[in-house]
């Protein structure tokens, strides 16, 4: 998968904050333990002196098998102690090495496999949430909280067809906030469905929200917004650009497309929006649509292939009610 420069700058900057911090941090602590325990600095220097011995064992030559192996004992001797005065004093035995975020590659970004340098699961994962977050950042909307959805807007009285809209919307809230709690990189692509100003992009924000506090990568864009994004770069010839939104858009743990259906529609705004929600779907990869749209609304304004493959692969969420905004106004 392919990232901008800006993208690759920014988690660099994150990996050598995290190691930064790691060391300092260790730094800091040890200094605190040597006050508390003056054995255990004696302990370090006794350490260093053994392998500064043991290497110079090693390049005077000769029979230096018997000091080595003096040298060794008395090592594992003194590493004994320093754990035991440690644990002793409440601390975790490895309380004076730094402690990474990413232990396997300690915040270097790569580790070494087979002879060969290789990217760290740590980075790739860092690369795809700095590459969300340039995507996010074209939206203006802050994340909602499922705690801010209030269903006193919504009407208990039932409408002419049988259905409550606060018992509805009621039941809406309660399998986002499942979806949320239960959430897998495989979990169900969802449509949500309804008038304008009816909480489907308060509910989606709020998943987002959720997701992204357990770690997982997700990508929030306003059709209108994004297509645009990808046509401008397509048609000034900035393919890399334009390539490595698609590739965030199909790449990131969920996709949430709000407003699908105001966007100005071209043929190749169609052909990227059924692209990138295929290509999501061969990957067992969730897609969150909002849109406004009736299903015949967007067959009219996309393909019955679209819609088709949208109504296979989606849970329905249809909201109804009256447009709470001017009753929070």
């Amino acid at each position: 998968m392919s990232y901008s420069d800006a993208v690759y700058s920014k988690a660099y900057g994150v990996l050598d904050a995290r190691r930064n911090r790691a060391v300092a941090e260790a730094e800091e602590r040890k200094l605190k333990i040597y006050s508390e325990i003056p054995r255990v600095e004696a302990i370090e220097r006794e350490l260093a002196s053994c392998s500064v011995k043991a290497a110079r064992a090693v390049f005077a030559g000769g029979d230096a098998k018997e000091h080595l192996t003096l040298l060794s004992e008395q090592s594992k001797g003194l590493r004994a102690e320093l754990e035991a005065l440690l644990i002793n004093a409440g601390y975790d035995k490895k309380a004076l090495e730094p402690h990474f975020t990413c232990p396997v590659c300690e915040d270097r970004g790569t580790i070494e496999l087979n002879n060969k340098t290789v990217t760290c699961n740590c980075f790739k994962e860092l690369l795809k949430e700095c590459a969300c977050q340039e995507v996010n950042s074209l939206s203006p909307l802050n994340l909602s909280t499922f705690d801010t959805f209030e269903l006193s807007y919504y009407p208990e009285a039932e409408t002419a067809d049988g259905v409550s809209p606060r018992r509805r919307m009621s039941q809406i809230l309660n399998y986002c906030k499942a979806y949320a709690n239960n959430f897998k990189a495989d979990s169900k692509s969802l449509l949500m469905r309804g008038a304008t100003g009816l909480g489907k992009t308060h509910l989606s924000l709020s998943i987002a929200n959720e997701l992204l506090n357990k770690g997982f990568s997700v990508a929030y864009v306003s059709a209108p917004d994004i297509l645009f994004q990808l046509e401008r770069a397509h048609f000034s010839y900035e393919y890399d650009k334009e390539q490595d939104l698609i590739s965030t858009l199909t790449e990131c743990d969920l996709l949430i497309i709000d407003d699908l259906g105001t966007e100005f529609a071209t043929n190749y705004t169609n052909s990227q929006i059924y692209n990138i929600f295929n290509n999501r779907i061969l990957r067992t990869k969730p897609v969150i649509i909002n849109t406004n749209l009736t299903i015949k609304e967007l067959e009219n304004a996309y393909t019955q292939r679209f819609v088709s493959r949208v109504m296979g692969t989606c849970d329905k969420l249809d909201f109804v009610g009256r447009d709470i905004r001017p009753q929070k106004a």
